[in-house]
């Protein structure tokens, strides 16, 4: 029976209204997308904010529990007297600091809305005990006549915030003013208070301005250094943007460059990033053809083709072109993680990289290296298991000349696990029937759950496509229906004149075979809600990685 479908246009952008898949379109853990144009106002500083809280309340905590054992040593040989309040608030900040440290180890998502919450609890609560404390500590010097300085514990915690709380400078004056002042009030108030004895003490006399002018100048000195931080965080920010994108993670990288999670600055649009550096292209014809396949590629519209949405040179030279973001994973990823698919998925996936393939046939572009890690299954508009593939003709990258024995001036472009003949060969031009037996090893990969050939090295798999036939595909997996497993050994055909002439002709055999339709939305949707994320974490991992160079 004739099972042709026609393909339903899927929207191209992501609804984040899915609550099924919402989770998977979500970027990995770590990679909080920017709120904002500025460092302040980023998620970014919100993770730097959690990282180094975490640092600091575990420090404090570890320095407020070793005073503590010493105070418990001290009251076990009468070493000091026993005063139950501060004692009792000593070992309630040293639970606080920890519990938040150790809190802010894990991935809780209401202490990292909370941050300045947890910032308060920290510095604030460690802000009265150190108030305590002084009180304490003047109160020994009024009634034994020497002089305790109270000024070292208010610097150990205004420089331990400086140091690692990011922060505006005018925040930074608040915050670190208030702390100095805390300790200069104090010192007036008991100098006021004080028996006029101890007033008249010389070496006391002097102190409240000494304490004063020690703690205004390291409170200026403490916010000039939040300030230096933050300039220098504001450089890397802005060395981390390219254009009107912010790089925020790389995702990929390979022989001609790197691949970044980004967003648009302005559109708050996630996007992925290709940088192609000068060194590693080579030389300028090089990135002068790169920036030419973009210009076409670009041109591409089929919803089964990865949009690229700008490209451009940065400063130093680096080209590079901005993809959509593909929540999902490629196909190699699928059969990886799953095994091989059933005959159902294989062909629902593979019809539509033929949509794709068409269109650009059409336009005179060939895309060289359709493998596994090109073809993406991703959530797009609420509907999973899109297809897009990506790459067009852009990801040249030369086969492993360490293990092939090739020079870069020999260079032959594709991969060599799912490589035509004729580009293993160099013997002819690579045209749309070399794209289509590239197209054919991916289905044999989906369905056997191994390419058609394997090598110790690149030249040996080079020297199968253009010699060997492989393994008939039903025989590596019984389960193919012989129609599906035809198709394939035909785009498997050494000869291009044997093979599918164009992807439109290798798309219709597919919706011809017994299989075709069977897999429908909700089969897909239920699949990735059920299966797709197994392992968060490690869908975390992978979920970028596609976009290899």
């Amino acid at each position: 029976m004739n099972k042709h479908k026609q393909a339903t246009p899927f929207d191209p952008t992501i609804d984040a209204s899915s609550a099924e898949f919402a989770r998977s379109a979500e970027p990995p853990r770590g990679v909080a997308l920017i709120e904002g144009s500025t460092p302040q106002l980023s998620a970014e500083t919100n993770d730097l904010l959690r990282d180094r809280l975490r640092v600091a309340s575990l420090l404090l905590c570890v320095g407020f529990l070793a005073f503590f054992v010493k105070k418990l040593f001290d009251l076990a040989s009468h070493q000091t007297t026993f005063d139950w309040g501060v004692f009792a608030y000593h070992a309630a900040i040293t639970v606080v600091t920890g519990a938040v440290g150790l809190r802010l180890c894990t991935e809780c998502p209401k202490i990292r809305r909370h941050l300045r919450m947890a910032e308060v609890a920290v510095f604030g609560g460690s802000a009265v005990f150190f108030f305590l404390v002084s009180c304490r500590m003047l109160a020994e010097t009024a009634s034994e006549g020497y002089i305790r300085s109270i000024a070292p514990i208010w610097l150990l915690l205004i420089f331990t915030y400086a140091l690692f709380v990011p922060n505006t400078r005018r925040r930074a004056a608040w915050v670190i003013g208030a702390m100095a002042s805390a300790p200069i009030c104090l010192v007036f108030c008991f100098w006021f208070m004080s028996p006029e004895a101890l007033r008249e003490n010389r070496h006391f006399h002097g102190y409240p301005l000494e304490v004063s002018m020690l703690m205004t100048l390291c409170a200026v000195i403490a916010v000039w250094g939040v300030h230096t931080i933050g300039t220098l965080r504001r450089v890397a920010f802005e060395a981390k943007q390219l254009g009107q994108y912010r790089l925020k993670q790389q995702i990929g990288q390979g022989g001609m460059g790197e691949v970044y999670l980004a967003e648009h600055v302005l559109l708050k649009r996630p996007c992925a990033i290709k940088l192609i550096r000068p060194e590693k292209a080579g030389d300028a014809k090089s990135l002068a053809r790169f920036e030419r396949e973009v210009t076409a590629t670009a041109k591409l519209t089929h919803w089964n083709t990865v949009e690229i949405f700008d490209y451009g040179r940065s400063d130093d030279g680096t080209f590079y072109y901005v993809m959509e973001y593909l929540p999902g994973l490629n196909l190699g990823q699928l059969v990886e993680m799953h095994g091989a698919l059933p005959p159902e998925r294989a062909i629902h996936l593979l019809t539509q990289t033929c949509e794709a393939l068409g269109e650009a046939h059409q336009k005179n572009l060939i895309h060289r290296d359709i493998k596994p890690a090109n073809i993406f299954a991703a959530n797009r508009g609420g509907v999973y298991d899109v297809a897009k593939l990506l790459d067009f003709g852009l990801a040249k990258p030369l086969v492993d000349l360490e293990n092939s024995g090739l020079t870069q001036e020999g260079a032959i472009t594709g991969s060599p696990l799912f490589m035509s003949p004729e580009q293993a060969s160099g013997d002819a031009q690579p045209d749309a029937r070399s794209d289509i037996y590239s197209l054919g090893a991916v289905a044999y990969y989906l369905l056997a759950g191994e390419p058609p050939f394997n090598g110790d090295n690149a030249m040996k798999v080079m020297i199968a496509h253009v010699s060997k036939q492989p393994i008939p595909l039903i025989e590596r997996n019984a389960s193919v229906p012989e129609d599906l497993s035809a198709i394939v050994m035909r785009c498997l055909q050494k000869d291009p004149q044997d093979r599918f002439q164009d992807a439109e002709s290798l798309q219709e055999a597919l919706l011809d075979c017994r299989d075709a339709g069977n897999w429908t939305r909700e089969h897909a949707r239920s699949w990735w809600k059920n299966y797709g994320c197994p392992s968060k974490k490690a869908l975390d991992r992978e979920v970028f990685a596609t976009n290899s160079v």
